[in-house]
């Protein structure tokens, strides 16, 4: 490792192989509206089952001796080692335990299936009272229970056909301090979630000019079912999945204010203020690590994880209600007599959470979440997702000739945005927690430097020119990173929108239209190729670390690395065109 995790993959891409999912949705929906004066009441009834039918056969090539291992949970060192491997037998062996696994388990129908029944059942009451012309009142209260139906069974079935399922291991809950054993076929918790709400508008003038609206009130949502199913297909004691059984589907508690003004002249002003806080937020845990109790030598004294420390990975969805979210925006819009519309608006985004989770593995959610000290604490730092400020506008206008056959409409839409919240983590596991991708840098001063063991000559005096550079980590020098903590650059596009349309009398009180669109999206970098590109971290690892047994890091630097951030190549940085045709009858 060399200023990073790097790796190559050669072979078969491991996530696909024979991967399958079938579906199966029931919804039912029923509202009952009747009115009494002032007051429109609304009861209704709402019931969802879901059942998922999952082959996932992640494991399925694994190999290995006393020559090492071959597959997707283990990798060769080294170019050196690989050639090793070829020599000594050990990629051809494994080449031919893949093939035998694959036809035998054609063969025979023995691919890993697991079936995951689930659903939500709600009852909901709303008052919808019209206090007066001017003032409307809306209350309302819901009622949600999840359901599991037979998905117990189901877990069951697939421990009877499994290997390595071990319910002995004492785990330890680190929410209460409690050793627990964890049972796959133990559901998540299944009492009824409560969730009041109320909301108002008030017409101040009574003619719709000035409004005043708002509310708050709490909401439920649905347990991203695959989390479930990670418990369901992967009883196995090596990556142990499961769900607290405490846990408690996600919910929220949203309080909103805003307000729209219509001026004289047609303008219309819009601000809106929001408030999120997590009541049953998502937080993954490995509930076989103990807090650490050793500590690393050097500049960087982080807690790290002991071999006492660790007893068995168990990745374990639980919950958290440290997450929140403050959101204002402000918009101001216009239609001219003349057809020209244009609108215009920002938002403003500070949002925190414990876990932005970005994988549907419990595992990955685990080790992809920056982390520092006890891992399994669920701390409270800037969430990766959504941008921090946002500019859009809109400009469209529409032209009619050729007597009302012919009308032509270009719209344009831009966007200027910071966000691309990104962390800095060391390439390799710094502090014993089992995760390469989760430990966030210890960021030196020019002296502590000096005080640093590096694999190279050289790697300490380039990794200072490096921090000097990038003004997030020159400004935290003798700090951690945070997580997500760091923000790229802004980035700014354009789209532009083109309708043509042809009106066909076809009767006398009837008119189709043909209508020709184009398109092109990001159209600045049509027009030259430096415009609407995006810019990205180079490297979110750019220090590459390994730890002996004493706790006494070694840290690697790529000299190359003098920038942080790069272009990004991707479609979202390049122009692109398309063209419709519609008949509109």
């Amino acid at each position: 490792q060399e200023g990073g995790s790097n790796y190559i993959i050669a072979g078969h891409e491991p996530f696909s192989i024979n991967n399958k999912l079938d579906q199966k949705v029931f919804q039912f929906t029923d509202n009952l509206n009747f009115y009494q004066g002032d007051h429109t009441f609304t009861i209704g009834i709402s019931f969802e089952k879901f059942e998922f039918d999952n082959s996932f056969n992640l494991g399925t090539y694994g190999f290995g001796d006393d020559r090492g291992y071959v597959g997707a949970f283990g990798a060769v060192p080294s170019l050196s080692d690989f050639q090793t491997a070829i020599g000594n037998g050990l990629i051809a062996d494994a080449i031919s335990a893949a093939e035998t696994t694959f036809a035998t388990n054609n063969a025979n129908d023995t691919w890993a299936l697991a079936e995951t029944n689930v659903g939500q059942l709600a009852f909901y009451f709303q008052d919808e009272w019209n206090v007066s012309e001017k003032f409307k009142l809306t209350a309302g209260l819901r009622f949600d229970k999840p359901l599991f139906f037979d998905t117990a069974q189901k877990a069951q079935d697939v421990i009877d056909r499994a290997c390595c399922y071990v319910p002995d291991i004492p785990y330890v809950n680190p929410n209460t301090g409690e050793t627990v054993f964890l049972d796959n076929t133990q559901m998540p918790n299944n009492d009824w979630l409560v969730s009041p709400r109320v909301g108002f508008n008030y017409d101040i003038r009574g003619d719709k000019t000035f409004q005043l609206r708002g509310g708050s009130g709490v909401f439920t949502g649905r347990f991203p079912f695959v989390w479930l199913g990670n418990q369901i297909a992967n009883p196995e004691v090596f990556f142990y999945q499961a769900v607290d059984p405490d846990y408690k589907f996600p919910q929220v508690w949203r309080t909103n204010i805003g307000s729209d003004y219509k001026f004289e002249n047609g303008l219309i002003l819009t601000g809106d203020v929001s408030y999120t806080k997590d009541i049953n937020g998502a937080h993954v845990q490995n509930w076989g690590l103990l807090p650490p109790s050793g500590t690393l030598q050097g500049v960087d004294n982080r807690p790290i994880y002991q071999a006492s420390d660790i007893i068995n990975n168990a990745y374990v969805f639980t919950n958290s209600d440290k997450g929140r979210i403050w959101n204002a925006s402000i918009k101001g819009q216009k239609t001219f007599k003349n057809g020209f519309y244009t609108m215009l608006a920002y938002s403003y985004l500070n949002s925190k959470d414990v876990n932005s989770i970005e994988a549907e593995i419990t595992g990955d959610a685990f080790a992809f979440n920056p982390a520092l000290g006890n891992v399994n604490n669920d701390v409270l730092a800037y969430s990766r997702y959504g941008d921090n400020h946002r500019v859009i506008g809109v400009a469209s206008k529409k032209w009619n000739y050729g007597n009302d056959k012919w009308s032509t409409t270009i719209s344009t839409f831009f966007e200027y945005a910071k966000g691309g919240r990104f962390n800095y983590t060391y390439g390799g596991d710094i502090n014993g927690d089992g995760s390469g991708l989760n430990d966030l840098i210890y960021i030196p001063t020019s002296s502590e430097i000096g005080q640093m063991q590096f694999t190279n000559t050289g790697d300490g005096a380039a990794l200072d020119a490096y921090i000097n550079q990038d003004d997030y980590l020159k400004g935290r020098r003798g700090q951690y990173a945070e997580r997500y903590g760091a923000l790229a650059p802004w980035r700014r596009r354009g789209d532009v929108k083109v309708l043509q349309d042809f009106r066909l009398k076809v009767s006398e009180n009837k008119t189709n239209t043909i209508q020709f669109s184009l398109d092109i999206l990001n159209f600045g970098n049509l027009l030259n190729s430096n415009w609407g590109v995006i810019q990205q971290p180079n490297n979110v690892q750019p220090i590459g670390v390994t730890v002996d047994g004493a706790g006494v890091p070694t840290y690697s630097f790529n000299q190359n690395q003098t920038t942080t951030f790069g272009f990004d190549s991707s479609l979202a940085s390049r122009w692109q065109a398309q063209v419709g045709l519609r008949y509109i009858f």
